[in-house]
């Protein structure tokens, strides 16, 4: 029988695991010694942090940053058809969402093995849940542009988009950009237009704010190296 693939979420930031999983994250992280991770460091922290008794020399790390070469992470499911669990661990929140993770999904599904996905915590769903806008109808679109050009005509595009289908448009930035995208955001959209920013969440510096474009207009919150999510309502 083949090993699973466990999706495993992450913190958003420095708070307490269990504070924002459940228990069943940190039974699945003492069961497994396998892991498919962005980062080996923030990776082991995280693991010591959930489970302290656990032996760090038992882990074995196979890493999915950029620099990962794909005919050698085509090779990191070959364990589970030896009946081992492996687990693909977020460098933030949950696995394969906005996220490099999902081609190993992918490749599970490939190869017949069994992919069991934990809860913790989304930035972007929670950002959505508590935004007040359409819970039926949203769609995430990732970064925007660099470009200052483009990227306005993004926001543009996304603003009409959400009009026409009464669609909460979903988007996140750079942390050290998200100044700049603030500004752009109030000089582009509509003055009617809705946008929530939340920043932070789950942690003690949460911001999560609702308001038309035109009453942004006077504010300007914290939000430089902060991670944040921005969502537009026409």
């Amino acid at each position: 029988m083949f090993g699973k693939l466990y999706l495993i979420p992450t913190t958003l930031g420095e708070t307490e695991p269990l504070e924002v999983m459940p228990l069943s994250v940190k039974k699945v992280i003492e069961q497994i010694d396998y892991y498919i991770v962005e980062n080996e460091k923030s990776a082991r922290r995280f693991i010591k942090k959930i489970s302290p008794k656990k032996s760090q020399p038992a882990l074995q790390l196979m890493s999915l940053d950029k620099y990962a070469e794909e005919l050698e992470t085509r090779k990191y499911l070959d364990v589970c058809k030896e009946g081992i669990n492996v687990g693909l661990l977020s460098e933030a929140g949950v696995p394969a969402i906005a996220d490099p993770g999902a081609s190993i999904v992918k490749l599970a599904h490939e190869n017949n093995i069994k992919v069991v996905p934990l809860v913790g915590p989304s930035s972007i769903l929670m950002a959505m849940m508590s935004s007040g806008f359409n819970g039926q109808n949203f769609a995430f679109n990732g970064y925007l542009p660099i470009d200052k050009t483009d990227r306005k005509k993004a926001i543009k595009d996304l603003e009409r988009l959400s009009n026409d289908k009464n669609q909460s448009q979903i988007f996140i930035e750079t942390p050290y950009r998200n100044d700049k995208m603030f500004a752009d955001l109030k000089t582009t959209l509509s003055p009617t237009t809705n946008l929530c920013i939340a920043a932070d969440i789950t942690l003690p510096s949460e911001y999560i704010k609702t308001l038309a474009v035109k009453d942004w207009k006077q504010q300007q919150p914290d939000l430089h190296k902060k991670p944040a999510i921005f969502i537009i309502h026409k």
